[in-house]
C-alpha cells in the first residue's frame, strides 16, 4: 500500500531537475505543488470525465480541449503552415518545429526535444526500463503507443483500412506506405541515377547497385554475442530474438490456436497459422493475381515468373535491379512493361551467359564429332 510522501521524500523527474515531494498516492506520479497533485486526481476521481469516450482529464480546459477531437473543430491555426490544431498547447508545441526550439535536454547525452514526453521516452533508452507489458506475451516496450501497436497481433485488430482496396494494417504508417502503390507515388529518389522508390528501404537497397555492396541482404547479417543462446551458441539480434528462440530448446509454446488448439512459441506463427482457418489470403501476385497467407510465399512465386520471362525472353536476360536476395514488389511493373531498364540484374545475367557457354560447348561437340567421323572414313 502506498503512502503520502513528506516533503522531505524527493526525487529527480525525468523532464527535469527540479524537486518534486508531492506523491500520487494511486499511480505514483509525483508533482512540485500540492495543487498541481490536487489538480492531478481529478483525473482519478473521474471529476471531469468526456461523456463520450469515458476519458479523464485533471481540468475543465483539458476537457473542452479533448471534446473537439470527436467534433473535429480545431480553432487554433499555425500562422507558418496554416495547419490547425485542437488546443493552444498543442499549437505551441508545433510552432517549436519551425522555431527549432527544443527546451527539453536530456541531462545524461545533452540531446534536446520539443516536447517533455518525447524526452521521457528517451531517458528509458539509458535506464533500460520498459514500464508497458504485453499481458498476452510479457513483451515489455518503452512507452504504450508501441504497446497498443504491438497488442493488435495477438487481438488480430487492424483499424488501418485502405479505401481502394480493402486492406487493412496495423499501423498508419504501413497504410502510407500501402496508399503509395494506388496513387504511384515515390517520394524517395536515388541522387546517383534519379530513379524513384515508394519507400526508404528500396531505396536503401538499390543503393547497393552503385556501391557494389550487399548490407540488406539476410546471409550477411552478423550478430554479436551479447545475445548469444547458451543452449547452442546461437546469436541473435535482441533479447526479444533471444526468448523467442529459447522456447526451441524449452519446448515452451504459450500461444494457443482457438480453433484447432494447436501451439505455437510466437505470436507470429500463431497469426500465420489463423490464417489457415479463416482463409485469408492478402498477400498477392501482381503478375497472376494468385493469392497466397505469408509473405515468404508470394515472394518465392514472384521469383516463378522472373526465372520463366528470362528462358522465354528472345531480347536477352531480365534487365530488372535485385540483390539475389529478395524480389521487391516494386519491380514487378519494370519486369512486366519496362525490360529496357537501365540496371541489369547480376543473378539473371550469369544465367544467361551459362546458356551461351552450354551452347557454344554443344557447337564445338558437334563439329569435333563430325570431324572425326569424317576422318575415320578416310
Amino acid at each position: 500500500m502506498k503512502t503520502e510522501a513528506d516533503s522531505n521524500d524527493v526525487t529527480e523527474h525525468p523532464y527535469d531537475d527540479k524537486l518534486r515531494p508531492c506523491l500520487c498516492t494511486v499511480c505514483n506520479k509525483r508533482y512540485r505543488t500540492k495543487h498541481d497533485l490536487i489538480s492531478h486526481m481529478n483525473i482519478h476521481t473521474g471529476k471531469y470525465k468526456c461523456t463520450e469516450c469515458g476519458a479523464c482529464f485533471q481540468s475543465s480546459t483539458k476537457l473542452t480541449e479533448h471534446s473537439r477531437v470527436h467534433s473535429g473543430e480545431k480553432p487554433f491555426e499555425c500562422s507558418v503552415c496554416s495547419k490547425r490544431f485542437a488546443g493552444a498547447r498543442s499549437l505551441a508545441e508545433h510552432n517549436r518545429i519551425h522555431s527549432g526550439e527544443k527546451p527539453f535536454k536530456c541531462t545524461i547525452c545533452s540531446k534536446r526535444f520539443t516536447q517533455a514526453g518525447n524526452l521521457l521516452n528517451h531517458r528509458r533508452i539509458h535506464t533500460g526500463e520498459k514500464p508497458f507489458r504485453c499481458t498476452v506475451c510479457s513483451k515489455q516496450f518503452r512507452d504504450a503507443a508501441n504497446l497498443v501497436q504491438h497488442s493488435r497481433i495477438h487481438t488480430g485488430e487492424k483499424p488501418y483500412k485502405c479505401q481502394v482496396c480493402d486492406m487493412a494494417f496495423i499501423q498508419s504508417g504501413s497504410l502510407k506506405h500501402h496508399m503509395r502503390k494506388h496513387t504511384g507515388e515515390k517520394p524517395y529518389k536515388c541522387y546517383m541515377c534519379e530513379r524513384q522508390f515508394s519507400v526508404a528501404a528500396s531505396l536503401n537497397r538499390h543503393m547497393s547497385v552503385h556501391t557494389r555492396d550487399k548490407p540488406f541482404s539476410r546471409r550477411r547479417k552478423i550478430y554479436t554475442d551479447k545475445y548469444k543462446c547458451t543452449e547452442c551458441g546461437k546469436c541473435l539480434q535482441d533479447s526479444t530474438a533471444l526468448t523467442i528462440h529459447s522456447r526451441i530448446h524449452s519446448e515452451e509454446k504459450q500461444f494457443e490456436c482457438n480453433v484447432c488448439s494447436k501451439r505455437f512459441t510466437n505470436a507470429g506463427n500463431l497469426v500465420n497459422h489463423s490464417k489457415i482457418h479463416s482463409g485469408e489470403k492478402p498477400y498477392k501476385c501482381q503478375v497472376c493475381d494468385m493469392a497466397f497467407t505469408q509473405s515468404g510465399t508470394r515472394n518465392r512465386h514472384i521469383r516463378m515468373h522472373r526465372l520463366d520471362k528470362l528462358y522465354r525472353d528472345t531480347d536477352g536476360p531480365c534487365t530488372t535491379e535485385c540483390d539475389g536476395a529478395d524480389v521487391q514488389e516494386e519491380n514487378l511493373p519494370v519486369v512486366k512493361k519496362e525490360p529496357d531498364d537501365t540496371h541489369v540484374c547480376c543473378t539473371c545475367l550469369l544465367y544467361y551467359f551459362l546458356m551461351l557457354i552450354s551452347v557454344f560447348i554443344k557447337i564445338i561437340y558437334f563439329k569435333v564429332l563430325s570431324l572425326y567421323f569424317y576422318k575415320s572414313k578416310k
